[in-house]
């Protein structure tokens, strides 16, 4: 992460969410003053626009259990190509969703980038939940349950293919940081993959300093760098509100930036995404300008 460009790309996506509004929720961050913020950092910013994405109310739902999947593959083929080609001019990617689903589309351009040097990418997934479901798992059909299931290879092939190449990212190289929700049949796929899985009882009992730090050298080891996937749900709804599936018991504001900076200390993030911002649920934009704070602490900024 020693790249002085910033490439923002909009992935306005809610089609994997059973509630909807996290279509905004780029809007939403970038309201919250992204990229005057992050041009205060000293970066040169380009904001690339959204990616193009189907409307729920002109696409069909699809089968009951991978709800909108065609739809999603393909705005995930997009929005993989606009991460490699900025990624490709060194620019680092910083993805705002949408639905954390965008996730696959995001892993796959990073991981072709790589690939093409003859390299591998790592992963920092930050969640309540450990989007490792697949259709046969799902109690929802929500797409963007799955999402780290196709990066590992475990999901639908229309995602994880994605990539050219199964996983596109390994799972000695993948770690879940604040866990708090999953579901019965998806901890079995958890337990099976070899993902290191930080619950909040971790964080709870070891701090998140030990936490993150481990997570950070399990995507480090014999990779390029690391990308860092924040659902926003991640904090606990008293900081976070506005988001698509809120679960109480999260992470407090100053672990969630601690996180944050300490990923931006390791130098090894290569690019970032915030997902599941919903403006529909929150209170006067507080969620997205959280986002906002925390892509600033991952991306160098210090109280000091």
């Amino acid at each position: 992460m020693r790249q002085s460009h910033i490439a923002v790309i909009g992935a306005p996506m809610d089609l994997g969410a059973g509630r909807r509004g996290v279509d905004m929720g780029p809007s939403a961050l970038r309201i919250a003053r992204l990229h005057e913020r992050l041009v205060s950092l000293g970066y040169t910013v380009q904001d690339l626009g959204n990616v193009a994405v189907d409307q729920p109310e002109s696409a069909p739902t699809g089968p009951s259990n991978a709800r909108y999947l065609p739809q999603i593959a393909q705005t995930c083929l997009r929005l993989s190509e606009m991460v490699e080609a900025a990624a490709d001019r060194g620019q680092v990617p910083v993805v705002l969703g949408g639905d954390h689903s965008i996730g696959a589309g995001t892993v796959a351009g990073m991981a072709r980038h790589f690939a093409k040097q003859g390299k591998k990418l790592g992963l920092i997934w930050i969640d309540a939940h450990a989007d490792m479901n697949t259709p046969e798992t799902s109690p929802s059909g929500n797409v963007h349950g799955m999402p780290l299931a196709c990066v590992i290879g475990r999901g639908p092939t229309e995602l994880a293919g994605l990539a050219g190449y199964i996983p596109m990212v390994a799972p000695e190289n993948i770690a879940i940081v604040g866990l708090r929700s999953v579901d019965e049949l998806e901890r079995l796929n958890v337990r099976s993959t070899g993902v290191r899985a930080f619950t909040m009882r971790d964080i709870d009992e070891r701090g998140m300093m030990a936490v993150i730090r481990e997570a950070i050298a399990a995507a480090s080891a014999g990779t390029a760098g690391f990308h860092v996937s924040y659902d926003m749900d991640s904090v606990d709804p008293s900081e976070a509100p506005g988001v698509g599936t809120p679960v109480a018991g999260g992470l407090t504001y100053r672990e969630a930036h601690l996180a944050m900076e300490l990923i931006g200390d390791s130098e090894g993030m290569t690019s970032v995404e915030v997902v599941e911002v919903n403006p529909v649920m929150d209170v006067a934009n507080k969620t997205a300008m959280l986002g906002v704070d925390l892509i600033m602490s991952a991306l160098g900024k210090r109280i000091l």
